[in-house]
């Protein structure tokens, strides 16, 4: 495969990489996510993504910028191409449990909370409507958007979400082995309590089952006059299916190889389904010498933090995928 899998159709004068910072509690149910050391820190992640892809090091806690097992977290990568491009991210907080230590535009939300139990996003149409505020605002700054995220948790929402709007998903994970029992058991019994309300709108489902990024995505996407790309896999799906159900234009998604390539998930059909065209990076971690970044190759993480948006935004800005690469290995190597 060539590093991106087809040469896009349009252009741009002023492009703006963005992502949207998120927790759901649903990211501590043990083993249900790998972004983070343990569960209960897993709603730390997005902002140490965040801190880690402005300044470059993460230094308001003792923690490595690798997961455990010595691979390279994706925000690493979006930090590379940040750097390697000159983009100055645009980070907005839709709803965490920790304050950032960076600049965020902040709509005020709250982290969703378990949609097995409760409405898991009580705020989820005024969440929509910030989403529409952002979208005007970058409308007058830029003309092609790529919109990335940092949800633990995500994919579970996202599985939630999309079989509430009617697609027979299977949602990628951080994990290698993704744990898909323990997603469907939480799904089946969210969809359960959800079958009883009678809620059937996309936004009384998203309110019941999503999370904060969701209803703020699809509101950016509504407003948003440029080109917008959402950058991830299966949570970039959920948002698709989202905004196709709001009977609003679909945006393209990009996302790795990795994500495709994961055999747990079914993500060029359920991209089929949804309507959404998706483009795919293939970063080609396997032949760079570096042990972390080839666990990507494995299906390890995969994909994150807008990591495969970044990557294809450089691409085409003018950048070759050697140059790319190289970027990507010195920022990895630097933190050794």
């Amino acid at each position: 495969m060539e590093f991106i899998s087809e040469k896009p159709d349009f252009s741009f004068r002023s492009p703006l990489f963005a992502g949207i910072l998120a927790n759901t509690i649903l990211s501590t149910v043990p083993g249900i996510s790998g972004a983070g050391p343990s569960p209960e820190k897993t709603l730390l992640t997005p902002n140490l993504d965040a801190e880690l892809i402005v300044n470059g090091a993460i230094t308001s806690v003792p923690v490595k910028s690798d997961t455990p097992t010595g691979c390279p977290t994706p925000a690493t990568i979006t930090r590379a191409m940040m750097m390697l491009t000159g983009q100055t991210p645009l980070l907005i907080n839709a709803g965490l449990r920790h304050a950032p230590v960076v600049p965020c535009l902040d709509v005020y939300g709250e982290p969703a909370g378990d949609p097995r139990t409760n409405d898991a996003l009580p705020a989820a149409t005024r969440l929509y409507e910030q989403g529409q505020r952002i979208g005007k605002f970058l409308s007058a700054r830029c003309d092609l958007l790529v919109l990335g995220e940092s949800v633990p948790g995500g994919t579970t929402t996202a599985l939630c979400l999309l079989r509430a709007l009617g697609y027979n998903a299977s949602v990628s994970s951080s994990y290698v082995n993704n744990p898909v029992s323990l997603k469907e058991e939480v799904c089946r019994q969210a969809l359960e309590r959800v079958m009883k309300t009678g809620y059937t709108t996309p936004h009384d489902l998203v309110r019941a089952l999503g999370d904060p990024m969701m209803p703020v995505a699809a509101g950016i996407s509504k407003t948003y006059s440029g080109t917008l790309i959402l950058a991830g896999g299966t949570q970039m799906l959920a948002v698709s299916a989202l905004i196709r159900a709001l009977d609003q234009p679909l945006p393209r998604v990009v996302t790795t190889s990795y994500v495709r390539d994961d055999t747990s998930a079914n993500v060029q059909s359920l991209a089929e389904k949804i309507g959404v065209h998706v483009s795919y990076v293939n970063p080609g971690f396997d032949s760079l010498g570096h042990a972390g970044l080839a666990r990507y190759c494995i299906g390890e993480v995969k994909e994150g933090m807008g990591a495969g948006g970044a990557m294809y935004l450089a691409f085409l800005m003018g950048h070759s995928p050697a140059s790319i690469r190289q970027e990507i290995l010195n920022m990895v190597t630097s933190y050794s």
